[in-house]
């Protein structure tokens, strides 16, 4: 006697392939000098001094033009003026010099040669991550999408932009996010998901911790392994 009923179709299994979730500054790109050189020039515009190094630093990650009211201390017309001027030289130019970091391209064809899918989620502004991954050939490498925050600002945060991604994935399980930043490890826990920190960025081990990261990775070639543990 077979196992299976006559004129009824076998169960299978239907596998459910994965998605991680990857901030794009500081985490797949060194993106440090065309932001560094867009924040200058935001500054001079309005007539600010040049941030310290100490301000550059904390300003590469979290969203614009939030970013400069709680880190320079301007107040929200300021920012805006700013955020403007910022646009007028990334969008134009800036924003394409990036480089990948030593070992993300090895590490994103191993999670997806097992089957992850992969997608970004960067709190700038969707329009100019797509380009910047096209830029750099990987769009075919993020088959969960590219998303970012919205120019208009109805998308805005990092929380708001993993919801995104989230529903592009449906129903489908989710790994968590990797980040260089707190607010990538606080738009994980926003929806309940873990967050795998990477000490190359500009965050850091302690602020990673800090912010409750699950796990923190030096070097890209762990990223695999990593995010294995993270999903067991």
């Amino acid at each position: 006697m077979t196992a299976v009923s006559e004129g009824r179709a076998p169960l299978r299994s239907v596998f459910r392939p994965p998605l991680v979730m990857f901030d794009l500054d500081g985490t797949l790109v060194d993106s440090g000098p065309g932001i560094r050189a867009s924040i200058r020039h935001a500054c001079t515009a309005v007539g600010l001094a040049e941030p310290t190094p100490e301000q550059l630093r904390a300003l590469i990650g979290p969203p614009f033009p939030a970013a400069f009211r709680d880190i320079l201390g301007v107040d929200v017309p300021t920012g805006d003026a700013m955020m403007t001027a910022y646009r007028e030289l990334y969008g134009a130019s800036a924003m394409f010099d990036v480089s990948l970091y030593e070992g993300i391209p090895e590490a994103l064809e191993e999670l997806t040669a097992r089957g992850d899918v992969l997608a970004v989620t960067t709190s700038k502004p969707g329009v100019y991550a797509g380009e910047i991954i096209a830029h750099l050939g990987l769009t075919d490498v993020f088959a969960g999408g590219v998303h970012g925050a919205a120019i208009d600002g109805s998308v805005e945060g990092k929380a708001a932009v993993v919801g995104l991604a989230l529903a592009r994935h449906g129903d489908g399980p989710v790994t968590g996010l990797v980040g260089d930043r707190n607010h990538d490890v606080e738009g994980a826990h926003a929806h309940g998901l873990p967050c795998l920190g990477v000490s190359w960025g500009f965050g850091g081990h302690d602020e990673l911790a800090a912010a409750g990261a699950a796990d923190v990775v030096d070097k890209p070639a762990e990223l695999p392994a990593a995010l294995e543990a993270l999903r067991r």
